[in-house]
């Protein structure tokens, strides 16, 4: 059915192109241009929120997706098939969207609040330790959900 495969699509559009957006546009402008926000606590700040939205929007765009595979598959098919790729690679990116929100964003935060700017901690505090080492963790995450799903891309688009 076309309109369940436009919003299996659309929700992918939606989800990829956040985390593009905010992986070379967002994130960049805001610690790397001075004029934009001229100190890195304030940017850590609105990276964060903004984090956190998108994390609902993939959220979001996951559920639909999952729905409307399901609901296609079983038109078309007349059988669920729960477990295709595409809907085992959707959960996946689902799961690590979930550890994201819910574990690695609370805890850069909780530290950020408690210890103030990491940037101008000296880079043997154990606090900016730990704050680097849950900022390589959470970009590794993002990075496998981008690549999680443009390999979901390939496969819906290979399968129409």
């Amino acid at each position: 059915m076309s309109f369940l495969r436009y919003l299996m699509f659309l929700s992918l559009i939606v989800w990829i192109g956040g985390l593009i957006f905010f992986a070379f546009v967002l994130a960049p402008t805001v610690f790397n241009i001075p004029e934009v926000l001229p100190d890195t606590h304030l940017a850590a700040n609105v990276v964060g929120r903004a984090l956190s939205k998108l994390h609902w929007i993939g959220l979001i765009s996951g559920l639909v997706f999952l729905v409307s595979s399901l609901v296609d598959a079983y038109i078309s098919a007349g059988t669920v098939d729960a477990f295709a790729a595409r809907n085992v690679l959707v959960c996946l990116m689902l799961t690590l969207t979930l550890i994201s929100q819910f574990g690695m964003v609370p805890r850069m935060e909780a530290l950020r609040v408690s210890r103030g700017a990491m940037s101008s901690a000296p880079a043997d505090n154990p606090a900016r330790i730990q704050f680097d080492a849950l900022h390589v963790w959470s970009t590794r995450l993002e990075s496998a959900v981008l690549l999680l799903g443009l390999v979901i891309v390939y496969l819906v688009a290979a399968r129409s």
